[in-house]
């Protein structure tokens, strides 16, 4: 799963890497919590790519409880591919959720030691996400939210979690916010990221409170 990341890029870095025209607003940030507002790259129907700020944890268009959301910060692989609930947003409505890296938690003894795990040599990738825009009932209020798709742990992650979000490499940036993309092409995506390029520490239990957040949660320990 993943339940925490931290995001430090430079907005201009981001901007490139995912071809975007508008610079994101955000400031750096550490320790990244569900129902959080947090960064996510989507694309419209007239291919026009741009960055969005959506709720984290996935709201469906069915849903009568905006509660709903805490229990979808993750959907699994699996899922997303065969139940009806997620089939238009699996279809028209992927974004891409930039991080610098994200945290899992290994049980050690009656508690959890927290990791740190990052792409080697690179502080920006991306993680597969789908969005939605709920509307609250009786009112025009919309709320548009997002989940992170995960799927079976790579050997690096599985040392620590037997699951890991899906990991989008540039290369299938494209491919991957495409709504008009072939679904067999799509879930070919969706599988454990090569574990020769990710890097995996422990950090301060510091983070395991989504009130800290400051650069010494990255820090190794």
């Amino acid at each position: 799963m993943c339940g925490r990341f931290a995001l430090w890029t430079p907005p201009g870095v981001i901007t490139r890497y995912f071809k975007v025209s508008v610079a994101p607003d955000i400031q750096p940030r550490y320790n990244v919590a569900p129902g959080q507002q947090i960064l996510a790259i989507c694309q419209t129907v007239d291919a026009q790519r741009m960055p969005a700020m959506l709720k984290w944890g996935l709201i469906p268009s069915w849903a009568k409880e905006e509660s709903i959301g805490y229990k979808m910060i993750n959907v699994r692989e699996e899922s997303v591919k065969v139940k009806p609930g997620f089939k238009l947003a699996y279809k028209f409505r992927r974004c891409l959720v930039p991080v610098s890296g994200f945290y899992e938690w290994q049980k050690e003894g009656s508690g959890k030691q927290p990791y740190l795990i990052r792409l080697s040599g690179s502080d920006l990738f991306a993680l597969a996400g789908i969005w939605e825009s709920w509307k609250k009932p009786a009112s025009d209020e919309r709320i548009e939210s997002c989940a992170i798709l995960t799927t079976s742990a790579n050997g690096v992650i599985s040392r620590v979690h037997d699951r890991m979000p899906v990991i989008i490499g540039p290369e299938h940036i494209d491919l991957w916010l495409d709504a008009s993309s072939s679904i067999h092409r799509i879930e070919a995506l969706m599988r454990p990221f090569d574990d020769r390029d990710m890097v995996c520490h422990r950090v301060s239990s510091a983070v395991n409170n989504a009130k800290n957040d400051a650069p010494s949660l990255i820090e190794c320990q």
